[in-house]
């Protein structure tokens, strides 16, 4: 899997930096690639009863490359390495492939493996979202670390998708965006196992400058190959999301909520796939409780201190796996992100977790983490 990513991503580079010089200035059939990245390393410290741990961690190194075609259409591939390649889940793998028609803002159509368009927090880049993590409500329902059993799949997925904005006030700034896309429903580099589609969409108003309220849906399965049959697992989940943003302020809160089961075990290798037991849970009695529906919610702060250098933050991050109190995990988290220069920022967190799963339900963590752009 290694070799065959490395081979892509070699392949595409050189492909894209020879056709780049293809005719020149408006004739040039592909723009000069843009090569980025970003690499984020942490120290993680857990207080625990009987399970105190600390450990610094590579936690992931990107890299890609970005440009135009005809100056209509946007391409952009990227992979990413983990520190741990021992499974499917960190492996180095890619996480974007796609091109995307841009000539009309109100209707851009994009093609390839991408995000999902499910909740504001999901397309955020992970330096960018503020804090050591997506909130659990995001990574375990919009497909990073699925409630379903799916591979780790940093929220995306392979499909075509719609979207654009419109409706333009009299300052030229548009009020409305929606976006709607059909995927297989099998998070990234994996081919579609029921034929059935996920199809996600969302919509939401902007009326000021910064402002956004919207809602999202999804409908679709995840489905596993068992005993020569496909177990197929229908998903039915809404998004409700509120942000205000302006420059390095951001509040945002988003409840989301799912019904349908998931698989036992998580898909981080091969075999994996052929296990189609269900996820149960128990309460504290030993009594099995019904696990068919989870939601959660979040909601922060990321305030300036000191203008584009010191920042403070807050967050409230509730996830319920069977949208009830039994095993429910609340995290509420503060700290400090300084940011040396738009290349290089250290983001510090102190988070209290009240988890009811565990015996001692309290425990603390301090988290430090150095992110770099190049």
């Amino acid at each position: 899997m290694t070799r065959r990513l490395l081979l892509t991503l070699i392949g595409s580079i050189l492909l894209f930096t020879a056709m780049a010089a293809q005719g020149d200035g408006n004739n040039a059939i592909f723009t000069k690639p843009k090569f980025s990245g970003f690499a984020m390393a942490t120290y993680q410290a857990t207080f625990q009863d009987g399970n105190n741990s600390n450990s610094f961690d590579i936690k992931l190194v990107r890299a890609s490359i970005e440009g135009r075609i005809l100056n209509d259409f946007y391409y952009k591939i990227q992979g990413q390495i983990n520190g741990n390649t021992a499974t499917m889940g960190s492996s180095p793998r890619l996480v974007d492939y796609f091109v995307e028609w841009q000539r009309l803002d109100f209707f851009r159509v994009k093609l390839g493996q991408f995000k999902r368009p499910f909740t504001y927090e999901n397309p955020m880049n992970p330096i960018d979202q503020g804090f050591m993590s997506y909130s659990q409500p995001v990574s375990r329902l919009a497909g990073f670390n699925d409630r379903t059993g799916m591979h780790a799949s940093n929220g995306r997925d392979i499909g075509l998708q719609f979207q654009g904005d419109f409706l333009k006030n009299r300052s030229g700034r548009n009020l409305i965006h929606y976006q709607v896309g059909v995927f297989n429903g099998q998070g990234i580099n994996v081919k579609d196992v029921d034929e059935r589609k996920d199809i996600i969409g969302g919509a939401w108003v902007m009326p000021i400058q910064g402002m956004r309220i919207g809602a999202f849906g999804w409908e679709g399965s995840y489905a596993r190959k068992a005993l020569g049959h496909t177990v197929s697992l229908r998903q039915h989940r809404y998004a409700l999301s509120a942000e205000y943003k302006k420059g390095d302020l951001q509040l945002r809160a988003e409840y989301i909520h799912s019904t349908g089961r998931g698989f036992a075990t998580t898909y981080q290798k091969s075999a994996d796939g052929n296990d189609a037991d269900i996820k149960t849970y128990t309460d504290k009695n030993g009594n099995e409780v019904a696990n068919d529906k989870a939601d959660g919610v979040y909601a922060l702060a990321i305030v300036p201190v000191i203008k584009d250098k010191l920042m403070a933050k807050a967050r409230y991050d509730l996830y319920r796996p069977t949208a009830s109190s039994v095993a429910a995990k609340t995290n509420y988290e503060v700290g400090l992100n300084y940011r040396f220069c738009k290349y290089l920022e250290v983001q510090t967190e102190y988070c209290l977790t009240h988890d009811r799963a565990l015996a001692d339900p309290d425990y603390s963590s301090v988290f430090v983490q150095l992110s770099i752009r190049y």
